[in-house]
């Protein structure tokens, strides 16, 4: 459902003052304490961010792709732990619900997603099983009214406070796509345990552990959408919009880091001027400024062409490869910008150059991409 676009104009100027009056003085804290302040969080859920993908009939907001990534470039302004504890609701948390759930699933759950009642995790990732999802080992074994799901996933965003996980597990263990069914297992269950937070390099707030399934036992009405063998497939189409929001995601960091680098060069003076009047500052700022502008085009092109029910699997790859390289790239030159200050946490961009080296690595990582992108375009030639 696309927005008229005053209405449009008004979530997303809340957005932005949300994330300039009470996000970003709040990205210190986040980072020393690895935790999103609670009065914050609902705010997050009053401002409606839990529920931008998902259908006003389950008390969502409904955005089309073109109106959430530009919700996304407007978040990627602020730490990412913060979208990323909403973005599993609006994504990989909710969307196997949306794209495969049966009513009473969809009637149940995203509801409770949409409002922030609950988070949702979405659990792909093994020890053995990364780029290569095929090869995941998580068994469920069918037993009379219940499945019984065994094996461990790894990295799991949000797992430690998720209240639902999407769970991809082997029914059959032959290696192939409709071997691999979705399990919809509430924390709590039994036979469900979390490993410690992991400890990373950067996106402090943003949390991720394991999540170990021992006989844990759930019913047969757990099983998305009723039907066995669709998880896989499910899984792609999932990441497929994943990726779309993580590259819009990435172009509103840039601007951000653009920004800052900029700030900080027209007031940091050496040679009696400021450095923002060096040339070779001025080329890695314009540099930052045509690769942002270059991404986000890419973005809002193909969420339009997504919006118009296009197959967008090349372009979503194109757009998750080029964004999330370039603000690597961006936020190399905001520390080169800053010099020695750059590297010290006093500046958000230290933060930042640590943050965004992650976004090249999930949701696919950029030789992923670059397989995908080389598979359709030979496919689009007739090979």
């Amino acid at each position: 459902m696309a927005l008229d676009h005053e209405t449009l104009t008004l979530l997303l100027d809340a957005v932005r003052r949300f994330v300039d009056e009470r996000l970003i003085p709040a990205e210190h804290e986040v980072a020393e304490t690895g935790a999103i302040p609670p009065a914050i969080v609902e705010e997050m859920r009053e401002l409606g961010l839990f529920g931008l993908s998902i259908a006003p009939e389950y008390g969502g907001l409904g955005l089309n792709m073109e109106e959430e990534v530009q919700v996304a470039m407007a978040l990627g302004h602020t730490s990412p732990a913060f979208r990323s504890l909403a973005g599993t609701n609006i994504g990989i948390g909710s969307q196997s619900i949306v794209m495969a759930g049966s009513d009473e699933q969809r009637k149940h759950y995203l509801p409770k997603l949409a409002s922030g009642e609950i988070i949702g995790s979405f659990a792909l990732t093994e020890p053995e099983a990364g780029s290569d999802a095929m090869s995941l080992r998580t068994f469920a074994r069918r037993d009379g009214d219940h499945y019984i799901l065994n094996g461990t996933k790894r990295f799991i965003t949000n797992a430690p406070i998720a209240g639902l996980f999407s769970v991809m597990a082997r029914t059959s263990q032959e290696r192939k796509s409709d071997a691999i069914s979705c399990f919809l297992v509430e924390a709590g269950t039994p036979g469900l345990t979390l490993g410690k937070p992991d400890k990373k390099m950067g996106q402090a707030g943003a949390l991720t552990s394991d999540v170990i399934f021992d006989n844990c036992r759930v019913p047969a009405s757990a099983l998305l959408g009723g039907q066995e063998g669709t998880g896989f497939r499910t899984a792609m189409r999932v990441l497929d919009k994943g990726r779309l929001h993580i590259s819009a995601l990435c172009v509103g960091t840039a601007q951000r880091l653009i920004a800052d680098a900029v700030r900080y060069a027209a007031e940091r003076k050496q040679f009696g001027k400021p450095i923002a009047e060096f040339q070779l500052i001025q080329a890695m700022i314009a540099d930052s400024q045509a690769e942002a502008y270059a991404a986000r085009c890419m973005v809002m092109d193909a969420a339009r062409k997504r919006d118009r029910g296009e197959n967008t699997t090349l372009e979503a790859a194109c757009c998750k490869l080029y964004a999330t390289e370039m603000v690597g790239r961006v936020a190399d030159r905001a520390v080169q910008i800053h010099g020695g200050a750059g590297y010290v946490s006093e500046y958000a961009v230290e933060r930042f150059y640590r943050d965004v080296r992650l976004f090249r690595i999930y949701e696919g990582t950029t030789q992923i991409q670059q397989l995908v992108i080389a598979r359709e375009t030979m496919k689009a030639h007739g090979y």
